[in-house]
């Protein structure tokens, strides 16, 4: 599928790594290093704009190695870009360690994953067919 893309940075479009990768890496486009205190979240700049098909949206997720060895991660993870937005991608990140985190321009910061997606339309009912679960909530299926 072809999308759309006006690249303002310096930096590579975003490429999958492997044949088998979902995600393509997102790169911080900043005009200096900025550092994230812990517990600090700052909207961090692709310089990336997209043009997505009607059905499509594009997820802005964690790379989970930034996360496990650094502790920063996408806050509202996955964020969603629809597809009628036309502003430049920004990443909401956030710093869960005990040390500051320096995000220096070129930086892979996320990944973005492209995905089809359905529209719902609503059907009321007076009420719901029956399961096994029910109405059990989080943990209702047990631990293991």
């Amino acid at each position: 599928m072809k999308i759309r893309i006006v690249n303002t940075s310096e930096h590579p479009l975003p490429h999958y790594e492997t044949i088998y990768s979902a995600g393509m890496d997102l790169r911080a486009h900043v005009p200096e290093p900025s550092t994230l205190q812990p517990l600090e979240r700052a909207i961090v700049k692709t310089g990336l704009f997209i043009e997505l098909p009607i059905g499509y949206e594009a997820q802005v997720r964690p790379r989970s190695g930034l996360a496990a060895r650094k502790g920063i991660t996408v806050l509202n993870s996955p964020g969603t870009i629809d597809a009628d937005y036309r502003g430049e991608i920004g990443v909401i990140l956030v710093n869960l360690s005990n040390e500051p985190f320096t995000i220096e321009n070129g930086e892979r910061i996320a990944q973005l994953v492209i995905a089809k997606h359905e529209r719902a339309i609503w059907e009321e009912v007076d009420e719901l067919s029956e399961t096994e679960r029910g109405t059990g909530g989080f943990g209702s299926t047990g631990v293991q």
